[in-house]
């Protein structure tokens, strides 16, 4: 927003940001992003050797193979009618590309015939989904989607409602496990504190911005 109206650039929204790709704040910004982006990936690769090292030694069976890689906010060449007359690099939520993308080649395989991946995490104490990516939500919404509920409250709202021993012991009575070195952590995350997940999906799903396909319940929850 701050570097908008020095190039012209008039926005809808100030919470909205624009750069010409090729100006210096433009290229500092994509640098940042891509070294962010390689220090993610990394941090993934390790979370998840370490993920199925603990369920291999508990459960004695081979794990099966990660199938996508979520990256929060890429920014990404657009493809779209919108912005056929210029190149455009689009920094979106959770983008996540139709069967027809170009970009789905580089993805596994099954990406190519279903479309990528779209995870929509509940709170811990409610369902998350899993979603892919559709034609319509490709041009509608630059392949864009939501990518959780969303919060109904602030953190520090949640402490003032919620306790985190009662939560611990109340999710404990459903099933749900909670892991937490932090009570007042388990409190920010209340489900309370979130909007309706299921109302969120269906309304994504509506809307064509990326389609149902399975439904999951919380077993364990553990927070760093």
């Amino acid at each position: 927003m701050i570097a908008a109206p020095g190039y012209g650039i008039e926005l809808p929204d100030r919470e909205l940001a624009c750069a010409p790709i090729h100006s210096p704040v433009g290229q500092a910004y994509l640098g940042a992003m891509r070294a962010a982006v390689n220090c993610a990936l990394a941090n993934r690769q390790v979370i998840t050797h370490l993920t199925r090292k603990v369920f291999g030694d508990v459960l004695r069976e081979p794990t099966s193979p990660s199938s996508t890689t979520c990256r929060t906010t890429p920014a990404k060449r657009s493809g779209t009618r919108s912005t056929a007359s210029r190149a455009a690099c689009l920094c979106t939520a959770r983008a996540r590309r139709a069967p027809s993308a170009p970009v789905i080649r580089r993805c596994p395989v099954i990406c190519a015939t279903s479309g990528q991946p779209v995870l929509i995490g509940g709170s811990m104490g409610t369902a998350s989904y899993i979603l892919v990516g559709t034609e319509e939500g490709r041009t509608r919404a630059f392949s864009s989607a939501c990518h959780g509920a969303g919060r109904a409250m602030s953190r520090h709202q949640a402490t003032r409602q919620w306790h985190g021993r009662a939560l611990v012991d109340e999710l404990a009575s459903q099933g749900i496990l909670i892991r937490s070195p932090s009570l007042r952590g388990v409190a920010e995350e209340a489900p309370g504190a979130y909007k309706d997940v299921s109302a969120v999906v269906e309304a994504a799903d509506r809307a064509g911005l990326a389609r149902k396909v399975a439904k999951l319940k919380p077993l364990v929850c553990i927070k760093g």
